[in-house]
């Protein structure tokens, strides 16, 4: 049964908002317990499971705070979005192997998600703009 673009809206928003407050246990519940997650260039390659997503949030949450992601433009199809956002926060540790020192930074990211028939994300295919953050935090 597809879902409608209301319900993966509103499933993507509950992603966004467990991220921009570091909730990693909210994070998770949003993932199908199978779930894909690839982060583009993050050195652990693809993962499965919620447990190897975890792993991620965990690493990637002390790094930085104060997030927010603006999505801009959507693409939908039967229980997949294609979403182009721009997120924002501040580098306070060392996200993606960049010191920080506190500073504010931002970029565009590409997220693909896909859904089970129940509203929960089996797949999270992410493309960040290193370029971007590298020009910022190097």
């Amino acid at each position: 049964m597809a879902l409608t673009r209301e319900q993966m809206d509103r499933t993507i928003a509950e992603h966004f908002e467990f991220e921009r407050t570091d909730d990693i246990d909210g994070v998770v519940s949003t993932l199908h317990e199978d779930v894909t997650h690839d982060i583009v260039g993050w050195p652990s390659g693809p993962v499965t499971g919620r447990p190897a997503a975890r792993r991620f949030y965990e690493h990637l949450f002390p790094d930085v705070a104060d997030s927010s992601v603006k999505s801009t433009w959507r693409l939908y199809g039967e229980n997949f979005v294609v979403d182009e956002s721009y997120w924002e926060g501040r580098a306070v540790g060392r996200p993606f192997g960049f010191e920080g020192k506190d500073r504010r930074f931002g970029f565009r990211l590409l997220h693909v998600f896909e859904f089970t028939d129940n509203g929960q994300i089996s797949r999270e295919n992410v493309w960040l703009d290193y370029p971007a953050i590298a020009r910022q935090l190097n």
